[in-house]
């Protein structure tokens, strides 16, 4: 980093937009309540918000293969902080503007989410493509700020409401809105390179005829699901296993699982020249089974609980682990290969909590079954990791 002094912008632009992505997924969740006191909105209504956001992103991520390399990265990663902001500060004002508040914040979900779903397919192939040597390190470290983010979102926000009342959420929604609305102008004024020259990138097509494509696919959808899985449902989970409040819930719950992933995160960017990335995603795919299978079986809370935040710990590399191997392993994949892998990451965001969901519903409500039947998951990619190193080693 220090022979490329002028990407140093470029890197801060990037780690303020992981930054923003973590605002953008985690500041609704913790309104849901307000929404349906202040504004008489069921619960069912709510929980298509991140349904909504989540969607939102898949779309945003398969359109972005068609639209990324012609428009360019700049344009299109100063639009994602503009429409956050937007999305953002719209938050405080639409839902009192229509007749059905209800169709106001989902206006401005959808807006955030166009905003983070860009952010999602832009910002690794814009690190990616800087002249950095420790690629595998580096990946790693910009993946850190979303875990930091979305730590400092339900922190900041706690302290606000503790200070000020939840009933000013509207103030907090625009100072949040004021940090991708700044770092529009960095992504305006840093140094951006191409990860393909035009024309050199390979198409959605010839990707698709790639079995090791599918193989990175397989592993997006595993790190997605095994990481969001845990993620999304930590508090219900801390809540229930522990018997605290929702408040420690969520700080004893997803916030620690977000402090422990991103301390994973810088601690591989540190030593990624000296460990194989391979080997060690194999380890931290041994440890997630591990994990999961202390929160679905041990009858200690206290066991459980470990459980849940170590799993942030195990899934911490598993996202930008892939994204960097898929880069070295197929270098002209360009922003489709990227863009592609970042749909297959949220499709797995959506299926993991949603398999918990759902037979955790069928087994009376018990959430421990539903986070064992995750277990799938980290297993299919310490699978597939192994075809992976088998594939590497026929190749050579």
């Amino acid at each position: 980093m220090t022979a490329q002094p002028k990407y140093r912008k470029t890197l801060l632009a990037c780690y303020l937009g992981f930054i923003t992505q973590a605002i953008t997924a985690n500041f609704a969740p913790l309104l849901f309540l307000t929404f349906r006191d202040s504004y008489g909105i069921p619960l069912e209504k709510i929980a298509l918000i991140p349904m909504a956001f989540f969607m939102t992103q898949l779309l945003v991520d398969f359109a972005a293969t068609k639209f990324v390399d012609r428009i360019g990265y700049r344009t299109c990663v100063v639009c994602s902080q503009v429409l956050s902001a937007v999305g953002l500060a719209l938050l405080a004002v639409l839902p009192d503007v229509f007749p059905d508040p209800f169709v106001g914040i989902l206006i401005s979900v959808v807006l955030y989410a166009v905003g983070a779903g860009l952010i999602e397919v832009l910002i690794s192939p814009i690190v990616e493509a800087c002249p950095f040597e420790n690629k595998d390190g580096m990946m790693s470290l910009l993946h850190s700020f979303y875990c930091w983010g979305s730590v400092g979102v339900i922190l900041g926000s706690t302290l606000f409401f503790a200070l000020f009342g939840v009933n000013h959420w509207r103030i907090l929604a625009v100072l949040w809105a004021a940090l991708p609305f700044l770092n529009a102008f960095n992504f305006l004024k840093c140094p951006i390179e191409r990860l393909t020259e035009d024309g050199e990138g390979m198409r959605m097509g010839q990707l698709f005829r790639m079995p090791l494509f599918w193989l990175m696919a397989l592993l997006m959808l595993c790190a997605g699901a095994s990481e969001l899985s845990m993620a999304q449902w930590a508090s219900a989970f801390t809540e229930s296993a522990m018997g605290v409040s929702k408040n420690i819930g969520d700080l004893a719950g997803p916030c620690l699982f977000a402090v422990l992933m991103g301390i994973s995160r810088v601690f591989y960017s540190k030593m990624s020249e000296k460990l194989d990335l391979t080997l060690t995603m194999l380890g931290c795919g041994a440890l997630c089974v591990v994990c999961y299978l202390m929160a679905s079986l041990c009858a200690s809370p206290v066991l459980g609980l470990l459980g849940c935040a170590l799993c942030g710990i195990s899934v911490g590399i598993m996202w930008p682990g892939t994204l960097s191997i898929s880069a070295q392993k197929c270098p002209k994949g360009g922003t489709v290969m990227f863009a592609l892998l970042a749909l297959a990451g949220d499709l797995g965001g959506s299926v993991g909590p949603s398999l918990v969901g759902g037979v955790s519903s069928m087994a009376g409500g018990d959430l421990k079954i539903g986070l064992l039947a995750a277990i799938v998951f980290p297993v299919l990619l310490i699978a597939g990791l192994i075809v992976l190193k088998k594939w590497v080693k026929v190749r050579k």
